[in-house]
């Protein structure tokens, strides 16, 4: 019986399943990301003054094996700050290791971004 599902038919079936539902999330998430972008770049640049509230570090890291029986490590960080503005709103923004470096909770100044785009901070 599980025999004739596989080499009947079966298989071929699950494996274009499989393969229209992974090719439809790639598809997906690749219109979400150029949607995104495409707003970003419609929304206007905007100059607010704010305050740094909070930082902080995503990282994940990822095990490798390798056919010769050996195994590696890799790590990715992000980094993100949450501002808040006059209005007593709250923005978090992705922002690069530098800058992230670079701001400290508490600083006030000239935040500057477009949609989810961060673009700067400058201090007062």
């Amino acid at each position: 019986m599980m025999n004739s599902f596989f080499w009947g038919g079966g298989f071929e079936i699950m494996f274009f399943l499989m393969f229209c539902l992974i090719f439809g999330i790639f598809i997906f998430v690749f219109i979400k990301v150029i949607g995104q972008w495409n707003k970003n770049n419609n929304s206007p640049r905007l100059t607010v003054e704010a305050t740094v509230v909070a930082k902080r570090e995503d990282v994940s890291h990822h095990h490798h094996n390798h056919a010769n029986g050996g195994m590696d490590t890799t790590y990715s960080t992000w980094y993100y700050v949450t501002f808040q503005v006059e209005s007593g709103d709250r923005v978090e923004f992705a922002v690069t290791g530098s800058e992230f470096g670079m701001l400290v909770e508490g600083d006030y100044g000239k935040l500057t971004f477009q949609g989810t785009r961060y673009l700067g901070f400058e201090r007062i």
